[in-house]
C-alpha cells in the first residue's frame, strides 16, 4: 500500500493525534539530548523508523511507538490511553442501561425464595 493510500485511509483527526505524537516524541529526545542513532539503537529500530515515527507516520506499528516510549520514561502512560476509568461516552452509556428498579425474588407458596436458576426448590 502506498503513502497516499495509507494517508487517505487514515481519518484526519487520528493523522493529527499522531503527527503530535511524533512531535512530542522527538521534543522529549532532544530534551534528553540523545541522539537518532542512539535512540533508534535503544529502541531496537532503525533510524528510518525513528524519523517516521518523528514525523508522526501512522503506518509505523504500535510496537515501535510503545519501544520509543519506553526509552524516554514513558511507557507507563501508553496503558492508560484507553482505561475504562476515564471512558466518559463508554460509562454514560453503561449508566444508561442501569435497571430503572430492583425487585425482590419471587416467594414460593411454601414461603421460600425461588432459585435464580429455575429450577423449583425441593421441599
Amino acid at each position: 500500500m502506498s503513502k497516499t493510500q495509507l494517508d487517505l485511509m487514515v481519518p484526519i483527526p487520528v493523522r493529527r493525534a499522531v503527527r503530535k505524537l511524533g512531535q512530542d516524541i522527538r521534543d522529549a529526545r532532544l530534551r534528553r539530548r540523545i541522539s537518532t542513532a542512539v535512540m533508534a539503537e535503544r529502541a531496537s529500530i532503525s533510524r528510518t523508523t525513528l524519523n517516521k515515527i518523528e514525523k508522526g507516520a501512522p503506518g509505523v506499528s504500535l510496537g515501535n511507538y510503545a519501544n520509543v516510549l519506553f526509552v524516554l520514561g514513558m511507557a507507563e502512560r501508553l496503558g492508560d490511553l484507553a482505561d475504562a476509568k476515564t471512558d466518559t461516552v463508554g460509562l454514560e452509556l453503561e449508566e444508561e442501561r442501569l435497571p430503572q428498579r430492583i425487585r425482590k425474588p419471587r416467594q414460593n407458596k411454601s414461603g421460600r425464595k425461588s432459585s435464580q436458576s429455575g429450577q423449583k426448590s425441593k421441599a
